[in-house]
């Protein structure tokens, strides 16, 4: 910074995006802090703080731009003004938008009410009701404000040794807050100055419309609170946060069930729409040119019944799985015909209408499916784009030089690979490593930074044990799983000779997969009809046959499965999340298994490697113990 003697210190909680190493390499006069954990923002700061010795600290996010003489002109700002205690400038987001945070009031139980209940957003000029982004002040003029942004905060050293610093019972959000108010409480002022500006883009951390945001937040405002208010504000205080906290969840949960029904419920409008529209036609123009009509309700039911077949046979062969493959829409249809012409061929004269508005509707739906996703495609709507447009993004978990070797296979054998790096398979323990990311311990972080779609396991760094408890552990079920054995060049487990990123891997058919949790569901309903409509001669043939009906009707209610794992021991590692089996795999082998160890691989082995088969073989195998409690 020319014309200005300043240390710059860089806090590192364990990040792992590649930046510690582009820091190094390209600014190595900056003091570097690296953490060995995320210590959260008041720690990673106060770190810095008590090592500087400047006049003045500043606190400035990593996803901020600043302008050239911001440093210059905040300084020059708080030489002139021995009463500041903070500065604050303008902000604006990634578009140049302005960003109301850049100056706030203190959050009182009567300003957090008009904020939590969007009446600060109805009302941001408002002098009442705008008071919590201070709308009513002149976004372009100096003023004394209540709260400064964490994002960027010029605080005056001095001050800091009388008042403390950020208070680390903060973990994230508020601090800014509390530090403020305690500016304040001292008899200093907090400036916002927008005689210069910075950019703040604002990372995918702060994600307001979710429900972890939300208790994060307000968790940190009821902090803020405890401290600094008289206990009958405290309680109405509380009270807000609560009520809040109810409020944005309810939202959140109302948000979500939109986006994962939208498309459903249009596809069976637009679905049973174009199906009526053809019987409509079709009874006029070809049957009943004279006159006449198929009985309206049997035809509204016969609709409706066609339609909702499509979808659910669309949806159990993977139609509405992300991203979009045309192969389970075009299944799906294809199933669903037959379902319904199967049926149909079974009913009655007298509950007939038209197998060519069958035949005419099929058609309908695969083209309406098509056009649809090609639509969906093009608009580049979230989650609703064809695979094969996606290219991979893939990490490689294990040591050293088996990761790199499995690397150098991947990058030689596949073209439609954008992302492949390598991830330890223990923890760092705080050591950056030039050849990883990070830690198979920041294996979440990682996941959401990089996009990552794919996930390769070492099979000689890591044990079947250790690969599923990492499964189980992510529980993404869009994500691919996989092996790559140690040693072998050669093709094992490819599931397709035209694609040659599989021969070096084995494919893990994880359970927690979409498709393989519908598959289990639907044997289990299956399978739970056959046995009610048998029972009245399976039920004699079953140790515990009161409690074979109780668990038919467990199933049909989705609060038990067939078959699911072993939890006769206890585990000491995670298995992905299903339903309590009735049997388990211990069942096949028809002998008693005692050795926590057997037990351990076999449930190991259902998670990574399931076939719908094998449960039907286990259903054989244990079938006069489904009464079993």
């Amino acid at each position: 910074m020319p014309g200005i003697e300043a240390e710059i210190f860089v806090v590192d909680n364990n990040s792992v995006d590649g930046s510690l190493r582009m820091l190094k390499e390209r600014f190595p006069e900056v003091k570097l802090i690296e953490n060995k954990k995320n210590l959260g923002f008041s720690k990673a700061n106060n770190q810095a703080i008590r090592e500087s010795k400047g006049e003045y600290v500043l606190l400035l996010n990593p996803d901020t731009v600043v302008d050239k003489d911001t440093f210059s002109k905040s300084i020059a700002f708080m030489d002139d003004h021995d009463d500041a205690g903070g500065l604050g400038v303008l902000m604006v987001d990634g578009k140049g938008q302005f960003l109301p945070e850049s100056k706030r009031g203190l959050p009182t139980p009567e300003i957090s009410f008009y904020k939590i209940f969007g009446l600060s957003k109805l009302f941001p000029r408002s002098k009442h009701f705008g008071q919590y982004h201070l709308g009513y002040l002149d976004k372009n003029k100096i003023h004394k404000v209540d709260v400064l942004s964490g994002a960027f905060m010029m605080l005056r050293k001095s001050v800091l040794d009388t008042i403390g610093l950020l208070d680390e019972d903060f973990f994230m959000y508020g601090e800014d807050i509390d530090l403020s108010y305690r500016i304040k409480k001292a008899g200093y002022e907090n400036y916002y100055f927008p005689e210069t500006r910075i950019i703040h883009y604002k990372g995918e951390s702060t994600k307001k419309s979710s429900v972890n945001y939300v208790f994060i937040f307000y968790n940190a405002m009821i902090i803020f609170a405890r401290k600094h208010f008289k206990s009958n504000r405290l309680k109405a205080f509380i009270t807000i946060i609560n009520l809040a906290i109810y409020f944005r969840a309810f939202l959140a949960i109302v948000s979500r069930f939109v986006r994962k029904t939208i498309i459903p419920l249009s596809d069976i409008a637009f679905i049973g729409g174009g199906i009526y529209g053809i019987a409509q036609l079709w009874q006029q123009k070809i049957i009943f040119t004279e006159g006449g009509n198929f009985p309206p309700d049997l035809l509204s039911i016969g609709i409706a019944a066609y339609t909702m077949i499509w979808i659910l046979s669309i949806f159990l062969n993977g139609g509405y799985d992300k991203p979009i493959r045309l192969k389970n829409l075009f299944t799906g249809i294809a199933i669903g015909t037959g379902i319904i012409l199967i049926g149909y061929s079974l009913l009655p004269e007298a509950y007939r209408f038209s197998r060519a508005i069958i035949l005419l509707g099929a058609a309908w739906v695969f083209i309406y499916m098509t056009v649809s996703r090609l639509v969906l495609h093009a608009l580049h709507i979230r989650d609703h784009r064809f695979a094969a447009g996606i290219s991979k993004r893939l990490i490689i978990i294990g040591d050293e030089e088996e990761a790199d070797r499995v690397k150098q296979i991947i990058e030689k054998s596949s073209s439609d690979i954008t992302f492949c790096e390598l991830v330890y398979f223990e923890s760092m323990n705080g050591h950056k490593k030039d050849r990883f990311i990070g830690g198979i311990d920041q294996i979440d972080e990682i996941v959401n930074i990089y996009k990552i779609n794919e996930i390769v396991f070492c099979a000689k760094s890591l044990s079947a044990r250790e690969i599923i408890d990492t499964m189980a552990h992510l529980n993404q079920k869009t994500m691919d799983f996989r092996i790559a054995p140690p040693e072998t060049m050669y093709i094992i487990g490819s599931q397709n000779i035209n694609y040659p990123v599989d021969h070096y891997v084995y494919d893990i058919n994880n359970i927690s997969k979409a498709r393989n949790l519908r598959r289990k569901r639907v044997l289990d309903i299956n399978a739970a009809f056959i046995l009610l409509i048998f029972s009245p001669v399976t039920f004699f043939l079953m140790k515990r046959p009161l409690n074979y009906f109780i668990n038919i009707f467990s199933v049909l209610l989705g609060f038990k499965s067939w078959i699911g794992f072993n939890n006769s021991i206890p585990l000491d590692h995670k298995l992905p999340k299903i339903k309590k089996g009735i049997l388990n795999p211990v069942d096949f082998t028809k002998k008693p298994i005692d050795n926590p160890a057997t037990i351990d691989n076999l449930n190991i082995l259902y998670a990574r490697d399931y076939k719908v088969w094998y449960d039907i073989q286990v259903m054989l195998k244990g079938f006069r113990n489904l009464g079993r409690k």
